[in-house]
């Protein structure tokens, strides 16, 4: 069994659902598009908890090991543009399928060892363009209002904000089923194009 971690003070910790390899390839490709640095850095997801501080990380990894057991996997479908101009230079393909899901889940995360108050209500989104030109976000918000992709989501992922500011996976976790105990990270989920993602543009 490894070791118990050590946390590190002012450690800041995310959840987020990921995305089949396929469709997530090709939402990275059209945010690269778009001229968005972050294209290659952060990959297609829809958050859960954003980035929030914890001085406990055992308590944190508890809480989201608990709250991953009791959730039973569903289906996302992501559809159509929204953004959130003109508060945040950002426009994101909307959750349509598996938005109640989401916030239900949020609301289950942010709590505990995760609470805090957020400056912003919680909307479950896949960024697909930020902070870039005004003309790149309006390209963004045209040519995918019909974009759509339907697929399950069987996990989740905890990640650790490093010191770098850089998104380190710390595990993943699969729904409604008891996980690893040796503070490790397991493989992200690959399979799901087998069971029954589709995507349509």
């Amino acid at each position: 069994m490894r070791a118990a971690r050590t946390v590190s003070e002012g450690m800041s910790v995310g959840v987020i659902l990921g995305f089949p390899p396929a469709i997530a390839a090709e939402l990275q490709r059209w945010r690269a598009s778009f001229g968005d640095p972050m294209a290659g850095v952060v990959p297609a997801h829809i958050t859960l908890v954003t980035t929030t501080p914890t001085d406990d990380w055992e308590a944190t990894r508890a809480h989201v090991h608990e709250v991953a057991r009791n959730q039973a996997p569903f289906m996302v479908t992501i559809s159509g543009t929204g953004t959130f101009r003109p508060v945040s230079p950002v426009v994101y393909i909307k959750v349509e399928e598996g938005f109640d899901a989401c916030v239900d889940l949020h609301e289950k995360l942010q709590t505990g060892p995760l609470q805090r108050e957020l400056p912003f209500s919680y909307h479950p989104h896949v960024t697909i363009a930020h902070d870039v030109a005004p003309e790149s976000l309006d390209e963004a918000e045209t040519v995918l209002e019909s974009y759509k992709a339907t697929f399950p989501v069987v996990s989740m992922g905890l990640y650790e904000h490093d010191a770098d500011g850089i998104w380190q996976l710390r595990e993943e976790l699969d729904f409604g089923t008891e996980t690893d105990d040796d503070g490790g990270t397991r493989g992200t989920k690959t399979d799901a194009d087998a069971n029954g993602a589709t995507a349509s543009h």
